[in-house]
């Protein structure tokens, strides 16, 4: 039976937030100094983790994309991972990563059961994306990446910011790597997830970026896949791979939005720019599985329509977005 919220929406997908700590320091993501460091009794153990995600496909969740913070930076990971793959139920399990990590584990993530992995990578040039992720280094997300093709994954996507002023201009040749590649390659818009009144300059709308897009390429759609998110996608004629755009800010797919997250300290919320959210822990610790369900039914009932970036709202709530998962 499929699971409705109050507007008629399939929610079928939860994001699951392993960990708030990350390896990189990107500007839209995360301040300088990173989080405040909490105790591990605040974060969520691996045990209390899977049977969060046991309710949420007992009550008809389909698909799990695993994040952070990044993820590949908790210990145990591809063991959790493993075991997540193992859920009866579970139609799709995907993973968010920055790629640092992926080199030396991306053959034992595909092995594990993850089916779908999305790399965030803001940059082509080193300079650039050294400035974005305050000292990241490029080599290691592109050594990641092929890790990652020759692992064998059906579907690699590649995330990018676009930002303008940063990055804007490259636009162009990120889309040229689908040319011979089979990968996926999603522009995003900028989203003010930090405090700062940078969002009018920096989002760059996603007609744009296609408008940009169409002045180098013939782009012709896509179909979309089943269990998508909110990319709606293009093929360059002839390319190997397909480039989608993702529009959170000019509100393209609040309509048709499936999914919930959980965050590493255990807060499940129904929209990513929502202040509201409920406290899994007390039900962890019941142990009663029904109870747990019920909770996330909570969630659920209680998403918005659309999230405050919508229209002329400007009332949302910044947040590191390492602390919610994405």
């Amino acid at each position: 039976m499929a699971l409705l919220d109050p507007h008629g929406r399939k929610i079928n997908y939860l994001r699951l937030s392993v960990t708030d700590r990350c390896n990189l320091r990107c500007r839209y993501c995360m301040p300088a100094e990173g989080v405040p460091k909490r105790s591990r009794g605040d974060i969520l153990c691996y045990e209390d983790l899977h049977r969060v995600a046991q309710a949420a496909i007992a009550l008809g969740m389909e698909k799990i994309r695993v994040t952070g913070g990044e993820p590949l930076v908790r210990k145990g990971i591809v063991g959790f991972l493993e075991k997540l793959a193992d859920l009866p139920g579970l139609k799709r399990l995907v993973l968010t990563t920055n790629g640092v990590l992926l080199k030396e584990m991306a053959a034992d993530i595909r092995a594990a059961g993850v089916e779908s992995v999305n790399i965030s990578l803001d940059s082509l040039r080193p300079d650039t994306f050294f400035r974005i992720t305050r000292g990241g280094d490029l080599r290691q997300v592109l050594d990641g990446i092929e890790a990652a093709e020759r692992a064998g994954f059906p579907y690699l996507k590649i995330n990018v910011v676009v930002m303008r002023g940063v990055n804007e201009d490259e636009v162009a040749d990120f889309a040229a790597l689908t040319l011979d590649r089979p990968y996926r390659v999603r522009f995003i818009e900028y989203m003010p997830t930090l405090p700062g009144n940078d969002r009018q300059f920096l989002t760059v709308p996603g007609e744009e970026l296609l408008l940009k897009l169409s002045e180098r390429f013939r782009l012709h759609p896509a179909g979309r896949e089943v269990l998508a998110g909110p990319a709606v996608y293009y093929r360059i004629a002839g390319a190997a791979g397909m480039v989608g755009v993702i529009t959170p800010v000019s509100c393209h797919f609040c309509h048709e939005c499936n999914r919930v997250r959980v965050t590493s300290t255990g807060v499940a919320r129904s929209c990513l720019f929502s202040d509201r959210g409920v406290d899994l822990k007390p039900f962890l610790k019941g142990g009663d599985e029904t109870l747990l369900q019920c909770a996330l039914r909570r969630v659920i009932a209680a998403k918005p329509e659309r999230h405050s970036l919508c229209g002329d709202s400007e009332k949302h709530v910044p947040l590191p977005m390492s602390l919610v998962g994405g």
